[in-house]
């Protein structure tokens, strides 16, 4: 049986019992600190190595909040994992350039959850990385493309997640695609489409075919080339739906059971129950 609303509902009850939601600085820009919000499993403990899952907020690189993902994260947290929230940098008001700090705040995230795996108490084998929109672009950016480190970063870390767990993503930043405008000549320093290799990450994909900003066909020409590049990726279009839509309603609960079945078939969570056992 699917994760349905009641699941869901035995699981959120346990919520209070999850370590509160926690936040330290992962980096500084300037006078600026960037955090990670962190929500842990109710038994966590330091020497634990638990799959972690990463999440970037989306606002077109120019705006939005670290709260966008915190129903999810708190959700994979009673699952058992180490759910992280990331602060990064957008695009300053009147900048009509590329993301490059957004791209390398998202690499810089991604390096210090590995790199300081041990304390968090998390596998640093097992990191997804996810998020929305925009969010979606920069989990798939430390995922396949090279290039905007930041110039204090250890870069021996790897920023690359085991898996990639995305809501309507940005992945093509080609001629007449989303965020075009803003990347011109150089949309190969930043679009995901354009780096798919056999090394990438397995993917799971979530899409409304009513959504007006990334149409059904970039989502599907991503799932083709990486099931030619030999990598598993599941993209689930949803009718109706337009952007943004896995936030609130039957929509949220149909993604996170989606996404918690990927993640159970990859080892990283323990599948659930069936209803009435």
């Amino acid at each position: 049986m699917k994760l349905t609303t009641w699941i869901l509902g035995i699981l959120f009850a346990h919520a209070a019992a999850l370590h509160a939601g926690e936040s330290l600085v992962y980096k500084k820009a300037g006078e600026r600190e960037l955090k990670l919000f962190i929500e842990k499993p109710a038994d966590w403990k330091a020497t634990d190595k638990r799959p972690a899952i990463v999440f970037y907020f989306g606002g077109g690189w120019v705006g939005g909040t670290p709260m966008q993902f915190a129903k999810q994260s708190e959700y994979f947290a009673s699952r058992g994992m180490v759910g992280v929230r990331v602060e990064y940098r957008t695009i300053p008001a009147g900048d009509k350039g590329p993301p490059v700090v957004c791209c390398a705040d998202a690499k810089s995230a991604m390096r210090y959850v590995r790199g300081h795996a041990a304390e968090l108490g998390i596998d640093p084998a097992r990191i997804a990385a996810s998020g929305g929109s925009a969010g979606g672009h920069l989990a798939a950016f430390t995922a396949m493309v090279g290039g905007q480190d930041d110039a204090q970063d250890d870069v021996s870390i790897s920023c690359k997640p085991n898996a990639l767990v995305l809501f309507n993503p940005v992945f093509n930043n080609g001629p007449g695609q989303w965020g075009h405008e803003r990347v011109g000549a150089r949309f190969m320093e930043f679009s995901p489409v354009h780096h798919i290799t056999k090394d990438a990450p397995p993917t799971i994909v979530f899409l409304g075919d009513s959504d007006k900003l990334i149409p059904v066909s970039v989502v599907r020409d991503f799932e083709a080339g990486m099931k030619a590049a030999g990598v598993r990726c599941e993209a689930h279009i949803y009718p109706k739906a337009g952007h943004g839509f896995f936030n609130t309603g039957p929509a949220y609960t149909q993604t996170v059971d989606e996404a918690d079945k990927f993640l159970t078939s990859l080892g990283w969570l323990v599948a659930m129950p069936k209803a009435g056992q």
